[in-house]
């Protein structure tokens, strides 16, 4: 049962829609903080979804699109676009939290259809521009790379630096492409892992049913996707151009995956030796944006089918 809402219904609804427009433009313009704010963009539709109901929360999600694509201007049609899409992650997922279903499928199913909404509008708007979705791709790549030549200069980097990135964005873009579909993936996951997480703190302050996931923290990946793995691997050593591309994509959609395992792994330690709440998300900061830390928690989420950093099966037996 949702939450009866205590002010009228079409106050709640405006007052979701200004949140999701201000999160989605501060997401557009801050330049360094907009990719970390663009995660929370389906937060409000998603917890306004569950409070009012289905239709309520479609209409939050199609008028904050229209809202900041006019106040956008140029690009109006691929901003109202990309908006609704990253939105719908907060439609769909308390669709599913109605039914009960486990955390892998409820992430899995969210992550599907976002996909595949995301490929039917690409079409879509290349019909409309005569032109091809790859493309509509490469020019999207290209335009974004531009914009990051602009942040540069702004932020005062040498123009001999400047030049030397410039003279790669060819090359840039090539590789982009070619791992784009990897990449799509691993943004999406992460997009709906995140709200996931973060809507179970919110739900349960708001007495908003949330599905029994269990302790996400002892979350593992199924052992055999580590033959997956091997097989991207071999993939890459094979020699053939198409084949190589199959490998870098899945190693990437792979590497996430275990990247979820890690965390969790993470998350399990931080929780044993109670470590305080800011220090939890100053760890999690550092490894957001180290490299290094990052692709060790990728490692660790791997070699723990193995090692059991956890110490599971010690406790089954």
């Amino acid at each position: 049962m949702t939450q009866i809402a205590h002010r009228p219904m079409h106050k709640e609804v405006v007052v979701a829609i200004a949140i999701t427009t201000l999160v989605a433009m501060a997401a557009l313009y801050l330049r360094l903080l907009g990719p970390f704010v663009g995660i929370l963009i389906p937060l409000p539709i998603l917890f306004y979804r569950a409070k009012l109901g289905r239709s309520s929360g479609l209409l939050i999600l199609a008028a904050a699109s229209l809202i900041v694509a006019s106040l956008v201007g140029r690009h109006s049609l691929v901003t109202a676009a990309f908006l609704f899409e990253v939105g719908l992650v907060g439609l769909i997922l308390p669709e599913l939290f109605e039914m009960n279903l486990s955390v892998e499928k409820t992430v899995a199913i969210t992550t599907g259809v976002v996909i595949t909404t995301g490929g039917l509008v690409l079409v879509l708007y290349s019909l409309l521009s005569a032109t091809t979705p790859w493309t509509v791709a490469s020019n999207y790549l290209k335009k974004s790379a531009e914009l990051a030549m602009d942040m540069y200069r702004e932020m005062g980097a040498s123009e001999e630096n400047i030049g030397i990135a410039a003279g790669s964005v060819d090359g840039i873009v090539y590789v982009a492409l070619r791992i784009l579909p990897s990449i799509v993936v691993v943004a999406t996951l992460f997009l709906v892992w995140t709200n996931l997480l973060l809507a179970r703190y919110l739900f349960q302050s708001r007495r908003l049913h949330y599905p029994d996931f269990g302790r996400l923290n002892q979350w593992k990946a199924p052992e055999p996707l580590v033959w997956a793995v091997i097989a991207s691997g071999i993939l890459l050593l094979v020699g053939h151009s198409g084949l190589t591309i199959i490998g870098i994509n899945g190693l990437i959609v792979l590497m996430m995956v275990y990247f979820f395992q890690g965390i969790a792994i993470v998350s399990f330690y931080l929780e044993k030796k109670q470590l305080p709440r800011f220090l939890r998300i100053l760890l999690y900061g550092l490894i957001a944006m180290q490299q290094l830390l990052l692709l060790l928690v990728v490692a660790v989420g791997f070699f723990d089918t193995w090692i059991d950093f956890r110490r599971e099966r010690k406790v089954e037996n």
